[in-house]
Formats: structure tokens, sequence, C-alpha cells
């Protein structure tokens, strides 16, 4: 799924970095010890938010709220993040899992004959039906 949230950055007050967070996303908050930095991790952050939210609770996902009806310091940038929480699976979790899949035996017999790999045909095409 692909989300789209505004973060909001906050130069710390010894310049050592940014505080970042997610105002849509409770408890999503992390820091940066540089802009770009701090946009890196608060879209890492997200992103892991996301993941557990669509897992365990997906009625806590909350559409992004406006920029302009975003509460914020004086000295906060607002910047648009955007999360694709099946590329961050497919990035993170690189387990194989083993499934058994019934094939007709006339099928089976022509992939092997064509070097078919029907592993990775299984995982492009549920990657299709994800998108």
């Amino acid at each position: 799924m692909k989300y789209i949230y505004t973060a909001i950055l906050v130069p710390e007050k010894d310049g050592s970095g940014f505080f970042a967070r997610v105002p849509d996303l409770p408890g999503c908050i992390t820091t940066g010890k540089d802009f770009a930095d701090a946009i890196e991790q608060i879209t890492d952050a997200a992103s892991i938010w996301l993941v557990d939210a669509e897992d365990d609770h997906p009625e806590d996902i909350n559409p992004p709220s406006p920029q302009c009806d975003i509460e914020r310091p004086d000295n906060a940038v607002l910047t648009l993040i955007q999360i694709d929480s099946l590329a961050y699976r497919a990035a993170i979790d690189t387990r194989a899992v083993r499934k058994n899949v019934s094939l007709p035996a006339w099928m089976a017999a022509l992939a092997d004959k064509r070097g078919i790999n029907c592993s990775q045909v299984l995982q492009e095409g549920l990657m299709e039906k994800f998108a």
C-alpha cells in the first residue's frame, strides 16, 4: 500500500540535528543528524508504524491531514513523505517460507521441460496481485 503523510521536522535547540514526527501516526517520532537524515529516519519510522498497523490494527491508520490543519512550532518545516509498505516489507523481510502448492501433472511437467521456476512465477504473480 502506498501512503503520503506530512512529517514535521523541528531543529534541535543546540543545532545537533532535527526532531521529526508524523502527527497522523501517533507515537511515530525520531531524530536525524541533519535534514536529509531526519527525512530518511522519519520515513523509515512511518514505514514500520504502517506495516505494524496493517498487520495488527488497520483501524488505527488515519487518513493524512491537510497541512493547513497541522499545528506546529514556528521553526518547524513540514515535508511530505511517501511510504510504500509493500516495498518496505520486501526490503526487510527476505526470509523464504516454504509453501506446498498443487499443480496439474501436465503443467508441472511442462514447466520442468521449459526450465520454468514455479516458485519465481508464483512470487511474481503474487507481487502483481498486491500492487
